[in-house]
């Protein structure tokens, strides 16, 4: 075992080792042509010894004994220099996980570039079905994690991951959709493709509509945007600092009653490995439930600063961001989309944002640009918007480049558009 040769390799007071494997591959394409196809194979060794209370960390992916030999000696050097905390860092024990179901699947784990073009060209038939062009990729990965340390933990987990994610453009529309699951056979090119074309379609000569507050439903994919910056505001670092909006208000109600955000790396749509970075256990928490601030996440350092219990989201260490979850979930409603819409007298359907940004840090303030009516920037603190919101009941994996989360789509009764533009 990998990690094993190098706990063995180490003189060092404590040692830990963390391995990672990936192997991703990506079909690009545009107008109806493929014209990328990447495929990634990697394995990292990540060593962070300690040495008389200091720590130094080095990488490396050359795996034969030199190569583990090399990056032992180079994280043991730079401990040498590092300065010495007044907490020595505690290595995480051995503790029994279990991975969640249908993490991994082999079909995924050995998809083709063939199977991927085959969901593409489903797609470019949708796109020449409906008069458009299409741009976007298909995208599956396997990959591995085993941390293991002197400590005596020792976990591992497997998981593989798909996607697809696809732009129709008509003559003066657009339309998006998307679909993630760790199973590559549920990507259904035609069923993305036309979805896409319908939105394009539907959005056909944009109208412009004046800046203000606006009632506004936004589905996953759009609301995903906004989510994800949230997950710092949970980290046990911000909350202590003052950046969170959290802070200081654990037991409060800072939302809508109506709003249950989690951490659940369990949850079917995504499942995540049952442990951190540091080897923790991963706790599934309710961060906000029925609208009231519940916990924060911690890893081994913040757990002893703040004496709470260690909820098994550390991240590699040592680092500067603090703990982080990376499994959102946003519980759904009782309403469908449908119904939403129905129920809405005047307001605006957002399928998809983009260059969303942070204004206000604390505020929860952000802003960022619509797709599909004459686009519009929004200005607005999403806290303040989950105070009066409505859930539709089917929840949609989402996610980006930088982030995965779990989230159904929501109705802002109030959401304030700052400015319009021409295009």
């Amino acid at each position: 075992m990998l990690a094993a040769r190098v706990l063995e390799r180490s003189r060092a007071d404590a040692t830990e080792a963390i391995i990672t494997s990936e192997h991703r591959a990506l079909t690009r394409f545009t107008h109806e042509f493929i014209h990328q196809n990447v495929d990634i194979e990697n394995l990292s060794i990540r060593v962070r010894a300690i040495v008389d209370g200091r720590t130094g960390v080095a990488s490396t992916n050359a795996a034969d004994d030199a190569g583990i030999d090399a990056v032992v000696q180079r994280a043991m050097d730079i401990a040498a220099f590092a300065p010495r905390p007044a907490d020595v860092p505690v290595l995480a024990a051995r503790s029994d996980v279990t991975a969640p179901p249908a993490a991994y699947v082999d079909a995924t784990a050995n998809a083709t570039a063939e199977q991927r073009a085959t969901v593409a060209a489903a797609i470019f038939a949708q796109a020449a079905a409906n008069d458009c062009w299409c741009s976007g990729y298909v995208t599956t990965s396997a990959g591995g994690l085993t941390i293991a340390n002197s400590a005596g933990a020792n976990a591992s987990f497997d998981g593989t991951e798909s996607g697809a994610n696809v732009k129709m453009t008509a003559g003066d529309s657009t339309g998006f959709a998307e679909r993630y699951a760790p199973d590559a056979r549920v990507l259904d090119g035609t069923a993305l493709g036309a979805r896409a074309a319908a939105k394009a379609r539907a959005s056909a000569d944009p109208l412009a509509v004046d800046p203000g507050e606006w009632t506004v439903i936004l589905e996953p994919p759009a609301f995903g945007e906004l989510v994800m910056f949230l997950g710092s505001h949970f980290s046990a670092q911000s909350y202590d600092e003052g950046s969170s909006f959290l802070s200081g208000r654990l037991g409060e109600r800072v939302m809508g009653t109506g709003v249950t955000i989690r951490d659940d790396y369990a949850h079917p749509l995504h499942p995540d490995a049952p442990f951190d970075r540091e080897g923790t256990p991963k706790q599934r928490l309710a961060l906000i439930e029925n609208g009231i601030a519940r916990t924060v996440v911690t890893d081994s350092t913040w757990a002893r600063k703040l004496d709470r219990a260690n909820t098994g989201h550390g991240q590699p260490a040592p680092n500067a961001q603090g703990p982080y979850p990376l499994d959102l979930v946003v519980d759904p409603g009782n309403a469908s989309l449908d119904e939403l819409i129905a129920g809405t007298k005047r307001g605006l359907l957002v399928t998809r944002l983009w260059y969303t940004r942070i204004v206000d840090q604390r505020k929860t303030i952000l802003t960022g640009m619509t797709r599909g009516v004459r686009n519009l920037r929004f200005n607005q603190s999403l806290v303040d918007a989950l105070e009066t919101c409505t859930f539709s009941n089917d929840q949609q994996r989402t996610g980006g480049y930088a982030y995965a989360l779990v989230t159904p789509a929501v109705k802002f009764n109030r959401f304030t558009f700052a400015s319009t533009t021409n295009y």
